[in-house]
């Protein structure tokens, strides 16, 4: 069933067409990870919390965007593909 999705390599797989909601989802990540990074080099003295919670948003945005981009359409066309054979 995930054979062909595995014989994707990771070229193709970012050259691919991102689905919308995908497309979304990343710039959101973008987003969080931007905002994370603007409130660890803030050049004031922040409450831990405050840098902890930017330091998370960082590094979660940044997970949501990377898979975010490398979901593809074809991916998903392809699985469907064999559930029907």
């Amino acid at each position: 069933m995930t054979a062909k999705i595995g014989k994707m390599n990771i070229i193709k797989r970012v050259k691919a067409p991102t689905p919308k909601f995908f497309k979304v989802l990343r710039n959101i990540g973008l987003a969080m990870a931007a905002i994370g990074g603007t409130i660890l080099t803030a050049p004031v003295a922040l409450p831990v919390v405050l840098t902890t919670v930017g330091g998370y948003m960082a590094v979660a945005g940044g997970v949501v965007s990377a898979v975010s981009q490398l979901t593809t359409r074809e991916a998903i066309l392809s699985s469907s593909e064999d559930d029907k054979q």
